[in-house]
């Protein structure tokens, strides 16, 4: 639907509310000529959509929120099953303790194996010092050398036992942390403010790991995308404003931004009204609304609704009465 912005007429006396949206609307329709330095093109009004998915494989427990609902970020909006994570977490704690206890166990050993390495060293220069005064044997000497040696390799050993108790507690603690970032995951939240669009599955389902549960539009991110030609995206700069006014609602101008303009020309979709357009190679835009806008008319935030967009491609245009900012009181 294309429209052509006219200054606004009198209401007749005692017109309804819908008569005076068709009033506006006609007027749009039927009026003057747009000023040199604008342009006007039609859109749908979108939102960014947040997929809300499920990291495992599993059944769902819970599901949260209802379409339509509004959600803070960091709302929880479902829960997975998680007796089979909390069975296989009560496993890997229960593997922990054990290996605590080797650990405790390699560390009694080593002190043992340190007591009899002192003690063998003791015994050998004993003996290496009644050799030397010739009240000892090299036989003697040789005894106490292997028994110093054995008690080494003990040593040794021993701490090659802590070692690897002192790994297995750290892998089997790793466990313990891997599993509970499971059952974390389990528990789904709102990633960003926004509104529930779909429930895809109920509770009790079964769904595949990276299944989406629910989706959410970010109502923080709403803009129109319309499709302009070259002479007009080549005059176009992000930031540059712009205005929208939706069908349902013709009686309001909604200021909107530029913010972002396609590299390359392409065929209109068939969502483009006029055949005439869609035969064209067009460059497709964004006009965003600002986010402290959007949240102070969230509860009013639609996407699907269709509206005329007027873009300025000349700054020195000063945009006309009828499409001065009007907002809702």
């Amino acid at each position: 639907m294309l429209a052509t912005p006219v200054a606004a007429q009198q209401e007749p006396a005692g017109a309804s509310g819908l008569g005076a949206k068709l009033q506006a609307l006609i007027a749009r329709l039927s009026g003057s000529r747009l000023p040199a330095g604008l342009f006007q093109t039609n859109g749908r009004i979108e939102a960014e959509q947040v997929l809300v998915a499920s990291k495992l494989a599993g059944r769902v427990a819970q599901v949260l929120v209802e379409e339509g609902q509004t959600v803070d970020a960091g709302e929880v909006v479902a829960r997975m099953d998680t007796s089979e994570l909390e069975a296989q977490l009560a496993g890997a704690q229960a593997q922990v303790r054990r290996a605590e206890k080797s650990v405790a166990e390699a560390e009694a050993q080593i002190a043992q194996r340190d007591s009899e390495h002192t003690l063998a060293e003791q015994e050998f220069e004993r003996a290496s010092k009644l050799k030397d005064s010739g009240f000892g044997t090299a036989q003697s000497l040789d005894l106490r050398q292997s028994q110093l040696n054995v008690a080494v390799a003990a040593q040794r050993a021993a701490q090659a036992s802590l070692d690897e108790a002192d790994a297995a507690v750290d892998a089997a603690r790793a466990d313990v942390a891997r599993i509970q970032s499971l059952i974390d995951d389990s528990t789904l939240k709102a990633p960003r403010r926004g509104r529930i669009e779909y429930r895809l599955v109920r509770s009790g389902e079964v769904v595949a790991a990276g299944a989406p549960i629910v989706t959410l539009l970010d109502l923080s991110d709403v803009y129109m995308t319309v499709f302009v030609p070259a002479r007009v995206a080549g005059r176009l700069a992000l930031s540059d404003e712009a205005r929208i006014v939706l069908d349902p609602a013709p009686d309001y101008v909604i200021p909107a931004t530029v913010s972002f303009v396609a590299a390359g020309a392409q065929f209109t979709p068939k969502s483009v009204e006029t055949a005439d357009e869609r035969e064209k190679l067009m460059f497709r835009i964004k006009l965003r609304i600002a986010a402290e806008l959007l949240k102070q008319y969230e509860d009013r935030v639609k996407t699907g609704v269709r509206g005329v967009a007027y873009v300025r491609t000349d700054p020195a245009t000063q945009w006309p009465a009828d499409l001065a900012v009007k907002l809702p009181q």
